[in-house]
């Protein structure tokens, strides 16, 4: 017998909608292409979509179960490249729910500057955005 669920994914999706900013998937690519220090690529997907579909090149992997303890100073996971206010953050997974959740969850933590794009990486691919392959432990 299933569970009846007060909220749903769709539901906590679209509420997170409500409150983050989704930019298209053509102005990520844009901001990508510009090559602006100010904005920083987060692909929240898991090791293994990486390694098989690649990545935003130059993007960097925070996984989804870590975006809260990475981002936040006082954890002692914190993950100082990702600490920096004045930079834009864009969120990204495959489809783009994961990166709507995660996008609130560092909205509410104080990251007005946390954004994610329109349909995910499948989207990126499709409208030709550049694709690279997950860097190796030890690269940068």
């Amino acid at each position: 017998m299933a569970i009846k669920l007060k909220k749903g994914i769709k539901d906590l999706v679209a509420e997170a909608e409500a409150v983050i900013t989704t930019m298209s998937t053509d102005e990520a690519i844009r901001r990508h292409k510009e090559d602006d220090e100010g904005t920083v690529f987060i692909d929240i997907r898991d090791v293994r979509e990486l390694e098989r579909d690649g990545m935003v090149p130059g993007a960097i992997h925070v996984p989804r179960g870590m975006v809260e303890f990475w981002f936040d100073p006082d954890s002692p996971y914190y993950k100082e490249i990702l600490g920096d206010e004045s930079k834009t953050y864009v969120l990204y997974c495959a489809a783009a729910w994961r990166s709507a959740l995660s996008c609130k969850t560092l909205y509410d933590m104080g990251f007005p500057n946390a954004v994610h794009f329109a349909d995910g990486f499948k989207a990126w691919k499709e409208a030709g955005g550049p694709v690279g392959e997950r860097p190796k432990r030890g690269d940068k």
